[in-house]
């Protein structure tokens, strides 16, 4: 296996997330590759508009610059790669351009919205992915 990406966002899932994927990229010698998307505002119809100025680029910016701070505290090396878009969406396309093997996700507690339109970053990289996909649970409350 020679590259891992793990998508990202501060959450304790997703924190789980990081430090499986870690482990698995130092236990393998892959490269570990970590991404932060900041979501599109559904525009009308399919079009997506700006930005979510409550989930912004700078926002994930800092999530990328606290897993760096998190995984150099480690020793462990990585990619930090921010994105922009529909998050499962730019994580899978993330892992196919970069010919990954295995994608890491964290899960988090949904919200009604997401509970009733069926959203859920996780299982959509899960059924879109053209790689493993390792999903990794977060802390039970």
């Amino acid at each position: 296996m020679s590259t891992i990406v793990v998508g990202y966002d501060q959450t304790p899932g997703s924190q789980r997330a990081l430090d499986r994927a870690a482990t698995l990229a130092n236990a393998l010698g892959a490269k570990l590759v970590v991404t932060s998307v900041a979501p599109l505002m559904v525009g009308i119809g399919r079009s997506a508009g700006p930005t979510d100025p409550t989930d912004s680029p700078e926002m994930h910016a800092k999530e990328l610059a606290a897993a760096r701070a998190h995984l150099e505290g480690q020793g462990v090396q990585a990619e930090y790669r921010p994105a922009v878009g529909e998050p499962a969406e730019a994580i899978v396309q993330l892992a196919h351009e970069l010919g990954a093997e295995m994608i890491v996700v964290g899960t988090r507690e949904p919200n009604l919205i997401q509970r009733l339109t069926g959203q859920s970053v996780s299982a959509s990289v899960s059924h879109h992915a053209h790689c493993d996909v390792l999903i990794v649970h977060g802390p039970h409350t």
